[in-house]
């Protein structure tokens, strides 16, 4: 459970093998903001499961702000930060 201040607002992750998702859930039947702590992921890119949205990255000790529409909810992966390759050419290491 994430626990953000806004009530309307249920949020968890779930970690296996290194994978993690978070699942935003807007409980009114108005917008809301919410913000999180995704702290313990820093350096990782959100990245919303059905429309393969990336959004901004999370950042050490500062908030992750969100707003939901009525209802609405985001899904995410949480993508590990891009490493370059030995050649600096940008490429993610696999």
């Amino acid at each position: 459970m994430l626990r953000p201040a806004n009530e309307a607002i249920f949020a968890y992750a779930r970690e296996l093998d290194g994978k993690v998702v978070v699942a935003v859930n807007n409980l009114s039947r108005f917008v809301q903001p919410v913000e999180l702590d995704l702290s313990p992921w820093t350096g990782r890119t959100p990245v919303e499961l059905i429309g393969r949205t990336r959004f901004a990255p999370i950042r050490a000790q500062t908030p992750y702000s969100l707003t939901l529409g009525p209802h609405g909810f985001y899904w995410f992966r949480l993508d590990e930060a891009a490493t370059p390759s030995p050649e600096g050419d940008g490429e993610r290491s696999q």
